[in-house]
């Protein structure tokens, strides 16, 4: 009887790394979707699902003004912190893009704030910008000027976290950029020179160019972890004042932890992710071509 090539042993061993990976997709990325999109279409409460109850929880989630404000604060703060956290990043890039004494100091310094808790900078500027005493109040007092409402007024609430958000997250755009740079040939800027190029015509005809798909992939990565923002709003405002700084993911938490109905923090839950695949189709539709 004629028996099929064995497989070695040796070749039989490289597929058992795989394994792993396999195991955590599918206990922490598919699971949990699929987890999440049955709950989303029934009535449930913490650890116990009633009933099925179809669009039941889309629809409540939708008609709600919470949802739409958080909507409006989500939206606004993507915005506002991916074109300041990327532009300041890609300006220091620039700045840094030359030998300077120092940078390698200034680079090590940078990435402290990546390393920092979310809750524990929340916390760390909620110090800093408190209203009756803190450092930056009492610096403008000093300067004669007014003191600012940091965290009791709804857009100087949402201005703090946007502060907290480019003080946490811009150092990453920044070594990525100037990565990106340094590993820009150099041959290209001599040409450049020598045809007296302004620098303005060498950022958009050259650097602009060369670094779009490293760019791009900055915006994208920051608009995904932006969309995601719970830490910040949570330890320094708490979502406050009112619904100031409540963003959907907060809505999630609300919903789900402190009112307990898991149905409809999993529709909201379900609706964001929409927003971010919409989002990230778009970009990949518009700049794809730069990563071909």
């Amino acid at each position: 009887m004629h028996k099929g090539k064995r497989v070695p042993l040796k070749e039989q061993g490289k597929h058992l790394f795989i394994v792993p990976s396999i195991v955590w997709l599918l206990v922490f990325t598919i699971f949990p979707l699929l987890y999440t999109l049955y709950l989303s279409f029934h009535g449930s409460r913490f650890l116990r699902v009633t009933k099925f109850v179809g669009l039941g929880n889309y629809i409540n989630v939708l008609s709600d003004y919470r949802f739409w404000n958080a909507f409006r604060v989500t939206v606004t703060f993507v915005i506002f912190s991916v074109i300041l956290t990327v532009g300041l990043g890609l300006l220091l890039a620039l700045l840094f893009n030359r030998q300077m004494k120092g940078v390698q100091i200034f680079r090590t310094i940078c990435t402290t704030p990546l390393f920092t808790a979310s809750v524990a900078l929340g916390y760390m500027f909620m110090i800093i910008l408190y209203e009756e005493g803190g450092p930056v109040n009492n610096f403008l007092q000093a300067l004669g000027a007014n003191t600012i409402p940091w965290l009791s007024h709804p857009r100087w609430a949402l201005i703090s976290v946007l502060i907290a958000d480019m003080w946490q997250w811009t150092p990453f755009a920044f070594l990525v950029l100037l990565a990106a740079l340094q590993a820009a040939p150099r041959d290209l800027y001599e040409a450049a020179s020598l045809d007296s190029a302004s620098g303005w015509e060498i950022f958009r005809h050259i650097t602009l160019p060369l670094i779009s798909p490293t760019l791009g992939t900055v915006i994208i990565l920051r608009t995904v972890e932006a969309f995601k923002v719970f830490d910040l709003p949570f330890a320094l405002t708490n979502g406050g004042p009112g619904l100031a700084t409540r963003t959907l993911t907060f809505n999630v938490y609300t919903n789900g932890l402190r009112d307990q109905d898991l149905g409809s923090a999993t529709a909201t839950a379900v609706v964001l992710l929409l927003m971010v695949l919409v989002v990230s189709q778009i970009f990949f539709r518009r700049y794809g071509s730069n990563y071909d």
